[in-house]
This record gives structure tokens, C-alpha cells and sequence, in this order.
């Protein structure tokens, strides 16, 4: 946490000195999997829809590199079948099917590899997830059980880092479009016996410069 504090700290300096900066907006669908070991054996998981929607901002750093903090809803989730009983979701589960409604604070890094209008670009960089609320449907030895994610000490945790890549071309007209990779590095799993669990996401985002600040 005190690193994201950091990050945020030198790039709202950064946007106050800088003499430019864009806001964008931007949104697109996304297919969102994880990463499941049971006592170190991987589950197989399937991948499910997604999307993602929200707000960022390009800030000249030096040359053609630039802070690309973003701020969006993602809808994550996965697919799992065990052949291993784990807790959570329960000793009992076969299966589970989650929906995570997610609030993502990214800290990123954009390189252009042209300064002509129309371009590509990469970013890279570290993002805080917020797990707000979810859904998980599951089957097990007498049923089917259908909740709310439950989150907890010793349940799914509400904080989760990732590692986010993107690639994109930026249009002459301010349009841009990318594609994005999710690399989920913590465990969204807080019992200590349970499984590991980290996202996986593959996306497709179209946007818009929206303004140009200048101080």
C-alpha cells in the first residue's frame, strides 16, 4: 500500500508541473481467467466475459516516455473444476463460478514509438484491485449453492496487485485503441490453507482523448 501512496504522490506532483496533459476515456470488453493451485497442484479453470471501463491520463515525463496513471471498473471472474476439496468456497465444492466486481488503481508507464500523430505505444506497470462485491455458484456432494463472494480474514480478500501490459495505436484524431494483458501477483485467497488463487485477463479497450489541461 505505501507504494501505491508513493506512486500517487509523485505523479500528482508530476501533473502539477507538467505544462500538458491529456485525460482520456476508455472501455472495451475483456475474457477474465485465473490462475488455481490446490496444495500446489493447478486446477483446470475456463475463461469467462468480461469488461472494463474508465478514465486516464497521459503526463510528459521525458522524451517519449510518459506517466499513464488509469483509474476503472473491471468485471473479472473464472471458471474451475477441482479435483482436489478446498476451502473456499467449500470442502464440499466440485466447481466454482465467480464474478468479481473489481475497482482498478493503476500505476503505468507509456513509451511511444513515434512522435508522428497516428502511433504506437506500450505501457507497463503495477495496479491495486479493489474487490468490491462478487458473486460465486457452485456445486457440491448434496447440492448447489448459489451466494454472495464472502470476504474475510480467513475467506476471499477485498485487495489484490497485478501486472498490467498493454499495446496500442493512437489515432491523429485522438482515438486509441489497445489490447491488454492482466497478470494477477497476489492471491485473492486470504485463508492460509486455501488455494491460490491469482487473475488472469486478456482485453481489448477503445478510447478517446477527451481535453488537454495546460498550467
Amino acid at each position: 500500500m505505501k507504494f501505491f501512496l508513493l506512486i500517487a504522490a509523485t505523479l500528482m506532483i508530476t501533473i502539477q508541473a507538467s505544462a500538458q496533459v491529456q485525460w482520456s476515456v476508455f472501455a472495451g470488453p475483456q475474457l477474465t481467467s485465473a490462475s488455481y493451485a490446490v496444495l500446489s497442484v493447478k486446477q483446470k479453470t475456463s475463461y469467462k466475459p468480461g469488461f472494463q471501463l474508465g478514465m486516464g491520463l497521459k503526463v510528459p515525463f521525458e522524451g517519449s516516455l510518459y506517466f499513464a496513471p488509469a483509474i476503472f471498473y473491471s468485471l473479472k471472474g473464472y471458471k474451475v473444476d477441482f479435483t482436489h476439496f478446498v476451502y473456499p468456497p467449500d470442502i464440499k465444492a466440485t466447481n466454482n463460478n465467480t464474478t468479481f466486481h473489481t475497482v482498478e488503481l493503476a500505476a503505468l508507464l507509456q513509451y511511444d514509438f513515434s512522435t508522428q500523430p497516428g502511433h504506437f505505444y506500450f505501457k507497463a506497470g503495477p495496479s491495486l484491485d479493489f474487490q468490491v462485491f462478487g458473486k460465486e455458484k457452485f456445486d457440491t456432494l448434496t447440492g448447489q449453492v448459489d451466494r454472495s463472494i464472502p470476504f474475510g480474514y480467513d475467506k476471499y480478500g477485498h485487495y489484490s496487485a497485478n501486472m498490467l501490459l498493454q499495446l496500442g495505436y493512437e489515432l491523429k484524431n485522438g482515438f486509441f485503441v489497445h489490447g491488454q494483458y492482466t497478470h494477477g501477483l497476489a492471491n485473492i485467497n486470504n485463508n492460509d490453507y486455501g488455494p491460490s488463487i491469482r487473475h488472469r485477463v486478456f482485453g481489448i479497450s477503445i478510447g478517446k482523448f477527451i481535453c488537454t489541461s495546460k498550467n
